[in-house]
């Protein structure tokens, strides 16, 4: 049986798969980082060319042609809310060592979907779940602070320059 959600403010009823395909959002990159190496300090940028089948160039997840995680992404809004599961005044975007910051857009909405980040159209692949890194990173309890707020991974499938300040929003294919 469909679950139907109705509204005096909604024409028709709609099912929750016709609401979970509606996102008319659009988000915004606000910052680019890359990690030559495993466990090598992340380096800030304000562009980046990502390449298809294999990620943001100079980053390490690129340089090993890893499949399902050629890009991470994480929401802006997710970093106070790790700050404070970790006792924390601030965490910074270097800290959870993710590519791509977004705001305005819920990531995990993505799922199953194709996305562009300015021209260059992504793939959801999965969540960016933490890793051990995390506890030192953020300290004591800083992986349970970054579980389900991890972000996600993507594919490439149109490579690209982005910028920060790239529009994010679902592929019109998607």
């Amino acid at each position: 049986m469909k679950s139907l959600i109705t509204s005096d403010f909604m024409d028709e009823p709609k099912t929750i798969a016709n609401l979970i395909a509606t996102l008319p959002q659009q988000g915004k990159l606000e910052w680019i980082g890359l990690s030559s190496a495993r466990k090598a300090p992340i380096t800030t940028v304000s562009e980046v060319l990502i390449e298809v089948g294999t990620g943001l160039k100079g980053d390490r997840h690129a340089l090993k042609g890893r499949g399902k995680r050629q890009v991470t992404l994480i929401q802006a809004e997710h970093l106070p809310v790790i700050a404070s599961m970790a006792g924390r005044e601030r965490v910074g975007p270097e800290e959870v060592r993710r590519n791509l910051v977004v705001r305005g857009i819920n990531l995990l909405a993505l799922k199953d979907r194709r996305f562009m980040v300015g021209d260059v159209e992504l793939e959801y692949t999965g969540t960016c779940d933490p890793c051990s890194r995390m506890e030192k990173n953020l300290g004591p309890g800083g992986y349970n602070a970054m579980r389900f707020h991890g972000g996600i991974t993507a594919r490439v499938i149109t490579g690209g320059t982005v910028r920060i300040g790239a529009i994010v929003r679902v592929s019109q294919d998607s």
